[in-house]
């Protein structure tokens, strides 16, 4: 019988870079009766590190309840969360054009940290990792913040930016795992499934 694992996000660059790995999943994706977002909500005085780690145990959670409602075959479950951080500021996903030009001045001609956590598992066992990466933006002009809003590419993206995309134009040096930024690192993601017997 192959092995899958069930990836609880509606992100499609997540599925791209898990399909990079060849690892066969299924979705497990949050039913319309859940509150996806309220999974998010920063708490007060809580660190980056802290919020990403307990988000991506939280959506675990829910995926392992969502699991065991719908009566599903047995396999771990895949979650992932990433946040953008400046300083000890957690800049998510921007609530509309407004709040993302906010978000990318606040970010031009500096650098900031990406954290993804991941996590694996099943009710009985799970295992999680974190990457941190750096990047800085070059400075950027209003109308040039503008530009890049206006491509609807900010939206539904930690930090309002994707590194893959038009973004990656106005980023000067980045250190650490580009899939990390994007959203799954792939190191970290292969040693936990590893450490779950499947061949990566």
């Amino acid at each position: 019988m192959k092995k899958f694992v069930y990836l609880a996000s509606q992100s499609p660059r997540r599925r791209q870079l898990l399909e990079q790995l060849g690892v066969a999943y299924e979705l497990l994706l949050p039913e319309p009766h859940e509150d996806a977002e309220a999974l998010e909500v920063v708490l007060p005085r809580e660190t980056p590190l802290a919020y990403v780690q307990r988000v991506t145990q939280l959506k675990l959670d829910a995926a392992i309840k969502r699991q065991e409602r719908l009566k599903l075959p047995a396999a771990p479950i895949l979650c992932s969360d990433t946040t953008v951080a400046l300083g000890r500021e957690i800049l998510g996903k921007p609530a509309d054009a407004a709040d993302a030009r906010q978000i990318l001045s606040k970010l031009a001609g500096k650098t900031h940290r990406v954290l993804t956590a991941v996590a694996l598992g099943t009710s009985h066992a799970r295992v999680q990792d974190v990457s941190i990466s750096r990047v800085t933006f070059a400075p950027m002009t209003a109308t040039q913040v503008a530009a890049y809003v206006a491509t609807g590419e900010p939206m539904g993206k930690a930090g309002a930016y994707g590194v893959q995309g038009r973004a990656a134009a106005h980023i000067s040096r980045l250190s650490g795992s580009y899939t990390g930024i994007m959203g799954l690192p792939l190191f970290e993601t292969a040693q936990l499934l590893r450490q779950l017997g499947f061949d990566c």
